[in-house]
């Protein structure tokens, strides 16, 4: 794990957009509409969330763990929320769902309903899942956090969000429920 360069311009609103790509535009968009308060922060490239560690830091929260999920079919998708140092095992999160075999889904699949690549999961995506093929998971443990961190969309900028905003107002606009899991 290489040291993550923040940007040391914390921003409380929408960001100078200039250079930022579309999708990531649309995430502002659509928290100021719905009147969503974040805290925000750019830097390198976080692929794992071992390279988040700097930015938790900076933004007094832990960035949480996104899995994107689907059914050996590929007809069932699941976006995992959990916390960052929690361990996976996919038999146990099969086994509550009733399904009898979970994978990772493949990166088109994050582009076709999230719009999102890897790395950049994030529940923030769900904007994009219009016809709402994808099914969100929240880990019980990440309930208890005030905030939660995560991508908007691309994992160059990291922001912190209260989490009753996310599943009060976000999902709601976006005609997403979720289901609680414990891992």
């Amino acid at each position: 794990m290489g040291k993550i360069f923040i940007n040391d311009t914390h921003f409380t609103s929408r960001p100078d957009c200039t250079g930022r790509l579309a999708k990531e535009i649309r995430v502002y968009d659509m928290l100021d509409k719905l009147n969503i308060s974040y805290e925000g922060v750019d830097h390198d490239f976080a692929d794992t969330i071992e390279d988040c560690e700097d930015i938790d830091k900076a933004l007094d929260t832990k960035i949480c763990k996104n899995l994107f999920l689907r059914n050996r079919q590929k007809t069932t998708f699941f976006l995992l929320m959990m916390p960052g140092d929690k361990q996976f095992v996919t038999k146990d999160l099969s086994h509550q769902l009733g399904i009898s075999r979970l994978s990772f889904a493949e990166p088109e699949y994050m582009e076709e309903f999230l719009d999102i690549t890897p790395g950049s999961v994030s529940v923030l995506g769900l904007m994009n899942d219009t016809d709402e093929a994808v099914d969100l998971l929240i880990d019980e443990d990440l309930l208890q956090n005030e905030y939660i961190g995560c991508h908007p969309c691309i994992n160059s900028t990291s922001l912190k969000i209260k989490t009753e905003d996310i599943l009060k107002k976000f999902l709601k606009a976006t005609g997403h429920s979720y289901h609680v899991v414990r891992l």
